[in-house]
């Protein structure tokens, strides 16, 4: 296995167009702007937050948080 510099994770399985498979928890890739790349086109659920890590030092370098729920009330 080759080196890499920085780690997309998520707590829960990912799923996107840029990733190599479908379903994993983690990706390992060696240049910073293809980790974040891939970390803000990809999502997993609602409850889940995706971020990417710098390996040699475990700086988190991105971080895409799930959307939060909206109060929205019915009345005028």
């Amino acid at each position: 296995m080759t080196s890499a510099d920085f780690r997309v994770e998520a707590n829960h399985p990912m799923a996107g167009r840029f990733l190599p498979a479908q379903g994993e928890q983690q990706y390992f890739v060696r240049d910073r702007a293809l980790a974040v790349a891939m970390a803000a086109k990809s999502f997993t659920k609602p409850s889940g937050e995706i971020r990417v890590v710098h390996v040699p030092t475990g700086e988190v370098v991105f971080r895409k948080a799930a959307p939060r729920a909206e109060f929205v009330s019915d009345e005028p």
